[in-house]
């Protein structure tokens, strides 16, 4: 600590991201990263812009990325708001929407930013535990509230809650902000897309990181009610009107008109997550439904941090979460075919 902190600064516990480790012949399982890449059109279009226009500012409304999105998504580019990955986009919205008079509610198991923007921006919050299966229970959101936000699937258990129970949430909390932040949502669940012109309290958050793979680019995007959008911008404009620079438009756009590559990658990640599944489960672990990119996993007769240490002593990292009610599991990646392979030689070495 510095007496040059402000007391803000000396009481945020900031968020803590997965390592990016510097290691030779790694295999990475620990992030969600996408195994297979961005479309060779994302990179293309990048390498388009690589001249003298790189000098002049990029658009500060992207307009051409909100119209894309607006028509893959059948809204108004209105309704679309993009920032600088979907973190900053959960960051404006903490600020700009969920900090009211009465505590935000969250699952005690979710996206670690969360509680980390309630302290940075002054929001009050109650955790809602999920159930014993690690469902969110949509009755235990029917309360009083300043607002919800919860992952679809959620992070870090990779379930999913069905349409309908996502719009019993919504429809049951007329007068409070519902987020649904659905990071991981095109490998196997549904998108709350399809409610906004239905509800004016709905938002719904999506990232290029996961399916489309650009972690790299950090774009992410909320859909919505205009007025909500427009409170997003309030705070943009307030904070960083240039938020995704050139190269990021130009490779968003192309991520989101090459569905092809897009719908046959994430049915990989999709096909090997059902096979790991299996083959792990023949392991005689625990692994709950995953409808994400990635699979969250625990063995009877084996500690999740020992387990984490082994794997990555055979250079296989994965992600290990030492919080309560958690602490055995670990969440895994998947990862191609011959990385999966690894780890599952890996891990029969290990358990049996």
């Amino acid at each position: 600590m510095s007496k040059f902190w402000s007391s803000l600064v000396s009481q945020l516990k900031p968020y803590v991201p997965g390592e990016q480790p510097k290691m030779e012949r790694l295999v990475k399982l620990n992030t969600n990263e996408n195994p297979y890449g961005p479309s060779p059109r994302v990179l293309e279009a990048i390498r388009a812009q690589l001249d003298e226009r790189l000098r002049l500012y990029p658009d500060p409304e992207s307009e051409q990325l909100r119209s894309v999105i607006a028509t893959c998504y059948g809204v108004s580019p209105e309704q679309v708001f993009v920032g600088n990955g979907s973190d900053e986009v959960l960051a404006h919205i903490f600020q700009g929407l969920l900090k009211q008079d009465r505590p935000i509610l969250f699952p005690d198991i979710t996206y670690s930013f969360y509680p980390v923007y309630c302290g940075l921006y002054g929001v009050e919050s109650q955790l809602v535990p999920l159930t014993g299966d690690f469902e969110i229970d949509p009755q235990d959101y029917l309360v009083p509230n300043g607002g919800i936000i919860f992952p679809n699937p959620n992070a870090p258990t990779g379930r999913a809650l069905p349409l309908v129970e996502v719009e019993r949430i919504v429809a049951g909390n007329p007068d409070s902000v519902v987020v649904v932040d659905e990071a991981y949502v095109d490998f196997g669940a549904e998108s709350a897309v399809t409610l906004v012109d239905r509800y004016p309290n709905l938002l719904v958050s999506q990232t290029l990181s996961k399916a489309r793979s650009l972690a790299g680019l950090r774009v992410g995007l909320a859909i919505g009610h205009r007025d909500l959008v427009e409170a997003l911008n309030r705070v943009k404009n307030s904070f960083n009107s240039y938020p995704l620079d050139r190269l990021a438009q130009a490779g968003a756009v192309a991520a989101f008109e090459d569905e092809a590559w897009f719908n046959e990658t994430r049915q990989r990640v999709m096909d090997e997550r059902a096979r790991v599944t299996l083959a792990m489960t023949a392991m005689g672990f625990e692994v709950l439904p995953s409808s994400a990119n990635f699979i969250f996993a625990r063995h009877a007769s084996q500690k999740g941090a020992d387990l984490a240490l082994r794997l990555r002593e055979r250079g296989i990292i994965v992600r290990h979460f030492d919080k309560p009610r958690i602490d055995d599991f670990l969440r895994i990646t998947i990862g191609t075919a011959e990385q999966n392979d690894e780890l599952l030689q890996a891990l029969k070495g290990l358990v049996d």
